[in-house]
């Protein structure tokens, strides 16, 4: 379905709050997110705001700052030559797919952060090689 600010609640509700849980226990900790329209509405900032958790300022438009973004560009490149019939074998192709990235790549786009800030810096906000 297409993700509007309810349907985006839900998920912080019976997803992200179980796995913070789960992470931090009662450790303090920041939401990340980008400025979808759905992360960004007024009932999300509110239901933030209602379940105390507090939200990084972000940009709108950074993709060089999004890791998920490389994460995403491996999972279509490993698919480059699937053809899947229908939307089911997509979402099986997808799964199959996502779980081929291993932690040490995850890791090496973590350690890349403060290199990606830097060149976000120096760029003043304009494209980096990232």
């Amino acid at each position: 379905s297409k993700v509007n600010a309810a349907v985006y609640q839900d998920v912080l509700e019976h997803f992200m709050l179980p796995a913070a849980d789960q992470l931090y226990g009662d450790a303090d900790f920041i939401f990340q997110q980008d400025l979808a329209p759905a992360h960004s509405a007024k009932a999300t900032s509110t239901w933030f705001k209602d379940n105390g958790i507090p939200v990084l300022n972000w940009t709108a438009n950074s993709p060089d700052l999004y890791p998920i973004e490389n994460l995403w560009g491996i999972v279509k490149r490993k698919m480059r030559y699937a053809r899947p019939n229908n939307a089911e074998e997509l979402k099986a192709t997808i799964r199959v797919t996502w779980a081929l990235i291993t932690p040490e790549q995850c890791h090496r786009l973590i350690d890349s952060m403060p290199c990606r800030i830097a060149a976000v810096i120096q760029a003043k906000g304009a494209p980096t090689k990232y």
